[in-house]
């Protein structure tokens, strides 16, 4: 059994109310189901009780608020779980939404991460793998995108040609290229045939 320590209003809406449990941020509800349940400071309570009392009452603004949230551009499914925890609610509502969104296609990693590489210049599939695992979309819907991508030696080399604009085009400037090319996650083979078609032929 654990303790409502404190209910307190939200700062940036006030017909909710932060609910503290042991000391510690717990969820968020609104201040209406508070009273309803008549929950307060110094209640002995099941945390999964909490849980609940949220998934009853909030679930449907949840979802809305998810939808909302989707509105401006695609989510992967951690991007979208975290902004749910960040607005307070529990395990519960977060998987009941994320179980609506999906079964609806709103949410997709493997939709996100070909999307995502289709959009993409100027980085290579290191980069763009790299920029999706930050993303939280799922080992399996990036492999299966990434898969699809070919490293285009050209667009490599405009943009090791962008690089050297102002620059000598001589050894030690072209290996920094080189290795330019490299930390925007292209391949070797595609960093080197990059250089060649600049007009470098060393062997790096």
């Amino acid at each position: 059994m654990s303790e409502i320590t404190s209910i307190e209003p939200q700062v940036k809406d006030k017909e909710r109310c932060n609910v503290y449990v042991d000391g510690r941020f717990y969820c968020g509800i609104k201040l209406e189901v508070a009273v309803k349940y008549h929950l307060k400071a110094g209640m002995q309570i099941e945390k999964s009780r909490l849980d609940e009392i949220q998934l009853e009452t909030e679930k449907s603004q949840a979802l809305d608020k998810a939808m909302t949230h989707l509105s401006a551009t695609m989510k992967t499914k951690k991007q979208m779980r975290d902004f749910l925890y960040k607005k307070g609610y529990t395990e519960a509502v977060a998987g009941y939404v994320l179980e609506r969104l999906e079964y609806y296609k709103f949410i997709d990693d493997n939709a996100y991460c070909r999307a995502y590489v289709n959009s993409v210049k100027g980085k290579g599939k290191r980069a763009m793998e790299i920029d999706l695992i930050k993303r939280g979309a799922e080992k399996d819907a990036i492999e299966q995108a990434l898969a699809a991508v070919e490293e285009d030696a050209d667009e490599a080399a405009a943009l090791l040609e962008k690089y050297m604009r102002g620059k000598e085009s001589d050894k030690q400037t072209l290996y920094k290229g080189f290795k330019y090319l490299l930390s925007k996650g292209y391949g070797y083979d595609t960093a080197k045939a990059a250089l060649e078609k600049v007009g470098g032929d060393e062997d790096y």
